[in-house]
C-alpha cells in the first residue's frame, strides 16, 4: 500500500480528524482541522491539516488548498496574539527526504521567541545559476498556463 493512498490507510491526522484519537483542537470546520502539536517546537506550535486524506501537497484538491489558505493567516494571528511571540515559522514538508514524518498534507505555525526557541535551521543557500533559473522558470510558467 502506497503512501500516496491514505485511503486506505490510517495516520495519526485520520484518527484525530476521525475523533478516535484526542486533540487540543484550536480550530475545525468541513475541509480542515488545526490542533495544538503535541511534540512542540516552542510554546503554541500548531498544525493545520486538511480533513481530504493526501500524502504530500501536490496530491491536495485545490478546494482543500484554498480552505488552508484562508485559515493560515487568521490562525497565525491568533496564536501569534495569545503567545505573545512576534515571529514565527510556517513548515510544511512533503517526503521522506524532505523531512516529513506523517504522510497526510500538514502544516505547521511555529512561533519564534526572543529567547531562540521555536524552529532552529542551519540554512544554507548559494548562488543562483543564472542559465538554469531561466530555463527553469520557463519551463514551470508553462506548465502552470497549461492548467497543471
Amino acid at each position: 500500500m502506497g503512501k500516496d493512498n491514505l485511503s486506505k490507510e490510517q495516520t495519526i491526522f485520520s484518527l484525530i480528524i476521525d475523533g478516535k484519537i484526542p486533540s487540543y483542537k484550536l480550530y475545525e470546520d468541513e475541509l480542515v482541522i488545526a490542533i495544538l502539536d503535541i511534540n512542540p517546537f516552542s510554546r503554541g506550535h500548531t498544525l493545520i491539516i486538511p480533513k481530504e486524506a493526501a500524502a504530500t501537497l501536490d496530491k491536495l484538491s485545490t478546494k482543500s488548498a484554498s480552505a488552508i489558505g484562508a485559515i493560515l493567516p487568521k490562525l497565525s494571528r491568533a496564536i501569534l496574539d495569545i503567545t505573545g511571540a512576534k515571529e514565527f515559522n510556517v513548515l510544511q514538508n512533503n517526503g521522506v527526504n524532505a523531512y516529513q514524518s506523517v504522510f497526510h498534507v500538514h502544516f505547521h505555525i511555529i512561533p519564534k521567541y526572543e529567547d531562540g526557541s521555536g524552529l532552529q535551521f542551519p540554512f544554507q543557500s548559494s548562488p543562483i545559476d543564472h542559465d538554469e533559473a531561466t530555463l527553469l522558470s520557463e519551463k514551470i510558467r508553462q506548465l502552470i498556463l497549461e492548467g497543471t
